[in-house]
C-alpha cells in the first residue's frame, strides 16, 4: 500500500527548471509519508511530475516507483497504490500473450496490461487501488479509483495545471493550492460531517475522483468517465442458490486477499462480520501450519462503566473470547485510554485532512498504531452491514419513510449550537437535503421493483454512496497514517453486484437482520456467534471524558480568538452542557450521541488552525 501524487502542464517544460519542480515532487512524498515509510521515489517528465511513497507487501525488494516500461514505440510510467488480488491470474494470462516481468509486483501487472490493452484493462483489476498512468507516447495522463473507493484520490487544477493526490495535503505542497472554504465546505462539515459529498474534497476548488471511474488530462481538458456502474437486474436464482454462491464469493474474496508477502492478521470483534474473516483467515493459514494473529479493542474502564442500550445490547470480550477459542488464534486485546483517545482526536484530523469521526476515529488511529507495530497487513469485517442491510436504519419504519439520510435524520443537533447569524447565513438544511435527493434520484433502478423493493434500493445505495463511504476513508486513513494496510474482503465489488439485486425477502428471511450473510456462513462459525444480535465497534462511556470534552471545549469558545468561536455560540453551549447526555439518541451513525459532537467541534477548531483555513462567506 502506498501514496501517489503528481502534476501534469503541457504548456511547461518541467525538465527546464527541475531545481523547482523535484523539490515540490519530494515534498508531496514528505507529507504522505506515513502511508508508505519503506521506500519512495519520483519521475519529471517534460509535462508530468510523479511522486511515490510505498509500503511493502508484495516483492518488498523489487516493484519500486515510479515505474516505467516500454512495448516497442509505447512508453508509460506508472504510480500505484493499492493491492490487486487477481495479480497471479492476470500476469499469467500476459505471460501468455507474450510479456515477461522483471518483477513479482501487481504494478507491473497492470502497467504491462494498460500497454496491451489501454484504460479497459483496469476493468479487469479485481482489488483496491488508486493509480496514475503517464503515457509518454500519446501525451496523456490517467487517473484510476477502484470501483468502491476504497482508496482515495484527490485532485484540483490550477491554471493550466493539474495537480492530485492520495491526500488532500498532498495538494497544498504544489505552490498555489491553498485551504480555503466557503458556504459549500461549511454546509458539508456543519451539514453533513463527519460524511462528505462523493467528489467533493470540502475544501474550495478540490475534488475527489469518484469510486469506478477514470480521469484523462490531456493538457486541454479533464475527462471524467465511469469504468464500472453497480446495475440492477431480475434475481433469478434460488434460495438454496443464492446462500451457496454468497458463500462461495465470501470465502473467495477472503482467501484472494489474503495475497501478501508479509504475515496477515485480522481485526476480531466477536461480531458476525469480523469473525467471518477471521475463521475463514485462520482455516487457511492452518492449512499451511500457520497459526493466524488477531486484535480486539475496547477501553479502559468499560468493564465498569459500560450501560447497554438498543444499539449497543452488549460487550464484546466474551465474544471475542469465544471465537479466539473457536478459532484458534494467537489473539492480543487492547485497550484505549482517556488520554490517549482525546490526544488522537487532533491526529486523526491530520490523517484524514478533515474533521472526522470524533473518538470512533481517534480510537481507530489509536488501535492502528498499536497493530503497526507487529504487522503490515489486516484483514477487517467492514462494509458487511451496508452491503447485506445490518443497520438499524434499514428496519425502522421511520427511517424507511424519512425524507432524509436514514442515519442522520434530525439535523438540530448539527445546528443548534450554531450562532445565530451562521444559522441565517448557511442554507444547510437545503444542501443537505439536496445532496440526498441526488442521491435517491441516481439510484439504480429495476422497473418491475415494488414500491417497497424501490424504496429498499434507495435506502442500500445511500448506504453505498455515504455511509460506507465514511467508514471506508476512516479505515484508510488511520490504517495508512500508522503505516498499516486494511483490506475489506466483504466490499468485494463481485459480492456488492451480486447481493445488491438479491431481493430483501432473502437478505433478511424471516426477519432475521442479515440472514443471508448468516445462513451463507453455517459451518464457518458457532451458531451462538453467528446469530449473535449485531452490537457496533466499541466506544468508552466512562463519564471523565466526557468531563474532559466539556472543560475543553467551553475553554475554547471563551478564547475570542478561537476560529471556532466564530461559528458556535458560547451561550448555547453552557446550556447543552448542562443537560445530561443521551448516548442512545446518536447525531450521525450509531455511536455519535452528545460526546461525540463535543469532540467533532474540538477537531473542526483543530483542522481551522492546524491547516490555516481562509474562510470565505
Amino acid at each position: 500500500m502506498c501514496g501517489i501524487a503528481g502534476f501534469s502542464n503541457f504548456h511547461l517544460n518541467f525538465r527546464e527548471e527541475p531545481g523547482k519542480w523535484y523539490p515540490i515532487l519530494q515534498n508531496m512524498n514528505k507529507v504522505q509519508k506515513h502511508r508508505g515509510p519503506d521506500a519512495d521515489g519520483v519521475f519529471l517528465s517534460r509535462c508530468c511530475g510523479l511522486s511515490h511513497v510505498r509500503l511493502s507487501i508484495l516483492d518488498p525488494q523489487g516493484g519500486l516507483q515510479p515505474m516505467t516500461r516500454q512495448l516497442e514505440n509505447h512508453c508509460c510510467t506508472i504510480c500505484f497504490n493499492g493491492e490487486i488480488y487477481n495479480m497471479p491470474a492476470l500476469k499469467k494470462e500476459l505471460e501468455e500473450e507474450g510479456m515477461e516481468f522483471s518483477t513479482a509486483c501487481d504494478t507491473e501487472v497492470i502497467l504491462a496490461g494498460y500497454l496491451l490493452h489501454g484504460r479497459e484493462y483496469v476493468k479487469r483489476l479485481n482489488g483496491i487501488f488508486a493509480f496514475c498512468i503517464w503515457d509518454e507516447s500519446r501525451r496523456l495522463l490517467t487517473l484510476f479509483r477502484d470501483r468502491l473507493g476504497v482508496k482515495p484520490l484527490f485532485y484540483t487544477q490550477l491554471g493550466d495545471t493539474l495537480i492530485f493526490s492520495s491526500e488532500i495535503k498532498g495538494l497544498f505542497q504544489f505552490p498555489g493550492v491553498e485551504p480555503l472554504l466557503d458556504k459549500e465546505g461549511l454546509c458539508e462539515i456543519f451539514g453533513l460531517g463527519p460524511a462528505k459529498s462523493y467528489g467533493k474534497g470540502v475544501f474550495q476548488n478540490i475534488s475527489e475522483l469518484l469510486p469506478g471511474h477514470y480521469l484523462e488530462f490531456d493538457g486541454n481538458r479533464i475527462c471524467q468517465e465511469p469504468y464500472w456502474r453497480l446495475e440492477s437486474h431480475p434475481h433469478e436464482d434460488s434460495w438454496e442458490s443464492t446462500v451457496e454462491k454468497t458463500g462461495f464469493l465470501i470465502t473467495d474474496a477472503v482467501r484472494l486477499q489474503m495475497l501478501s508477502d508479509v504475515p496477515i492478521c485480522t481485526f476480531l470483534s466477536g461480531g458476525v462480520d469480523s469473525s467471518l474473516v477471521t475463521a475463514i483467515c485462520s482455516r487457511e493459514l492452518a492449512a499451511q501450519g500457520k497459526q493466524l494473529d488477531t486484535y480486539s479493542f475496547d477501553f479502559t474502564g468499560n468493564d465498569a462503566n459500560f450501560r447497554a442500550n438498543a444499539f449497543q445490547p452488549t460487550q464484546d470480550r466474551p465474544w471475542v473470547d469465544k471465537m479466539t477459542a473457536w478459532a484458534k488464534t494467537n489473539h492480543r486485546y487492547l485497550e484505549c485510554g482517556n488520554e490517549a483517545l482525546y490526544e488522537y482526536l487532533f491526529e486523526a484530523v491530520d490523517a484524514r485532512d478533515l474533521p472526522c469521526m470524533a473518538d470512533v476515529e481517534s480510537s481507530m488511529l489509536y488501535f492502528c498504531r498499536q497493530v503497526s507495530a507487529r504487522h503490515k497487513v489486516t484483514l477487517t469485517g467492514e462494509c458487511a452491514d451496508e452491503i447485506f442491510g445490518g443497520y438499524p436504519w434499514f428496519h425502522k419504519k421511520e427511517c424507511f419513510e424519512a425524507h432524509a439520510f436514514p442515519w442522520s435524520m434530525d439535523l438540530t443537533p448539527r445546528t443548534m449550537l450554531l450562532k445565530d447569524e451562521i444559522q441565517s447565513l448557511l442554507p444547510i438544511k437545503e444542501y443537505v437535503n439536496a445532496a440526498y435527493e441526488n442521491t435517491v434520484r441516481d439510484t439504480p433502478r429495476l422497473a418491475e421493483d415494488s414500491p417497497e423493493e424501490k424504496r429498499r434500493r434507495e435506502i442500500s445505495w445511500l448506504n453505498l454512496r455515504w455511509f460506507m463511504q465514511t467508514l471506508l476513508d476512516r479505515m484508510d486513513r488511520t490504517s495508512m497514517h500508522t503505516g498499516l494496510e486494511a483490506r475489506v474482503p466483504l466490499a468485494d465489488h463481485r459480492i456488492v453486484e451480486y447481493v445488491w439485486n438479491v431481493p430483501w425477502s432473502m437478505k433478511c428471511r424471516n426477519g432475521q437482520v442479515k440472514g443471508l450473510l448468516r445462513e451463507a456462513s453455517r459451518g464457518l462459525l458457532p451458531d451462538e456467534v453467528l446469530f449473535r444480535k449485531k452490537s457496533p465497534y466499541p466506544k468508552t462511556y466512562d463519564p471523565a471524558y466526557e468531563g474532559l470534552l466539556k472543560k475543553r471545549l467551553l475553554e475554547v469558545l471563551q478564547d475570542s480568538s478561537s476560529p471556532l468561536s466564530d461559528f458556535i455560540d458560547l451561550k448555547k453551549t453552557k446550556a447543552f452542557l448542562e443537560c445530561p447526555s443521551d448516548y442512545g439518541r446518536p447525531f450521525y451513525g450509531q455511536l455519535m450521541a452528545g460526546p461525540q459532537l463535543l469532540a467533532y467541534l474540538l477537531q473542526i477548531n483543530y483542522w481551522l488552525e492546524r491547516y490555516r483555513i481562509r474562510v470565505q462567506l
